[in-house]
């Protein structure tokens, strides 16, 4: 069975295990602390050179980093992926933006404002201000999307809305005012509603 190195308040691992767990795909869950540091130690640095989770390790010791590419390796011919080139293509693109123009301001601001200790938030503090702008303005992006369109890659559900669904459901942590964007949080409640749906606590 394939293993999960992860951390469960992880969006970005969250991600990985909703899509598993839609598409029947058992995991085993390797938790790390999240400030104990495991990450950086020889062990698994052997396994992703770049030190963070989430982590696949496939059977055979193959190890595959990044939320995206598990995603992807994941859903590859099932009905998370869209069967046609243009469509796939959608998808990759808001994946990209997910990860280049959502999470490093969402996800952060989540994290140093609902996890991590105050004192060392106060070394951030001064930050903030970026991150709920250019948050916002993120969401502003998908707002404006989702306004004509149910999901994000064609008419129907794919790895493209669990990327973004697995930090926006929990913007509020972070400082985000989602009742500011009804479009948004009227597909936060579709992807919901989808079949094998679990929440980010939700444990094996």
């Amino acid at each position: 069975m394939a293993i999960l190195h992860q951390m469960q308040i992880s969006g970005n691992c969250y991600k990985v295990r909703l899509a598993a767990h839609q598409l029947g795909i058992p995991l085993t869950l390797k938790e790390y602390p999240v400030f104990a540091g495991d990450t950086r130690r020889p062990e698994f640095l052997s396994k992703n050179p770049n030190g963070r989770v989430p982590l696949l390790e496939l059977d055979g010791g193959r190890c595959l980093p990044e939320s995206g590419a598990i995603l992807w390796h994941l859903s590859e011919g099932t009905a998370l992926q869209p069967q046609d080139a243009w469509t796939r293509a959608q998808m990759l693109s808001w994946m990209f933006f997910e990860q280049y123009s959502h999470e490093p301001y969402i996800a952060v601001a989540r994290f140093w404002l609902s996890e991590a200790p105050n004192e060392e938030l106060e070394k951030k503090r001064h930050l903030v201000p970026e991150w709920h702008a250019k948050g916002n303005a993120a969401l502003a992006v998908m707002e404006t999307h989702l306004k004509v369109h149910d999901w994000f890659a064609g008419n129907r559900y794919s790895i493209a809305d669990i990327a973004l669904y697995g930090y926006t459901h929990c913007a509020e942590e972070g400082g985000f005012a989602l009742s500011d964007f009804p479009a948004v949080t009227s597909w936060l409640n579709r992807v919901a509603a989808q079949p094998q749906h679990i929440p980010l606590e939700f444990a094996w």
